[in-house]
């Protein structure tokens, strides 16, 4: 599976995976209430301006998916189109930027997980810190705080 670096011309392409993987992979776990205000937050200005700006990231495949490192020693952002779903583009990108994170002075990453994100990360070895819960949009969700350690990581 081919990766890229996340340029700033990528940026309206990450609004659209996005949005995407929301729409797509979201319904079943989530109410529809929950879609529709976790969905927006790709279009909203200012919303993830920073976080694609000053992050480091990777696209997998024709625009498939694509994670984001920010700051460094935090997993802000793993999407993935619900075509491209299962096929192996979020451990892809995983292995690179956990890769990446143990060639650098950091001991462990962070992340807030979504119901969608926690399985796959829990199998990776990532632990659970504590739910923690959130509101967008006035909508009511739940989230994970997750923590992985880069000891054990080769570069």
């Amino acid at each position: 599976m081919t990766l890229r670096p996340i340029h700033e011309r990528d940026h309206a392409l990450l609004r659209e995976i996005y949005a995407d993987a929301v729409e797509t992979q979201a319904p079943g776990s989530y109410s529809p209430a929950q879609v529709r205000a976790w969905a927006s937050l790709a279009w909203l200005p200012g919303v993830l301006d920073r976080t694609f700006a000053e992050g480091s990231g990777w696209i997998s495949g024709n625009g498939d998916a694509f994670a984001i490192r920010y700051p460094s020693n935090r997993l802000a952002l793993l999407y993935c189109r619900g075509r491209a779903s299962g096929r192996g583009h979020a451990t892809t990108l995983l292995d690179r930027l956990e890769a990446e994170a143990a060639s650098e002075p950091i001991d462990s990453l962070t992340t807030e997980a979504s119901q969608l994100s926690r399985p796959l990360l829990e199998k990776r070895g990532w632990r659970l810190i504590a739910p923690e819960h959130i509101t967008i949009a006035g909508v009511p969700f739940e989230r994970y705080q997750m923590a992985f350690s880069l000891r054990h990581v080769h570069s």
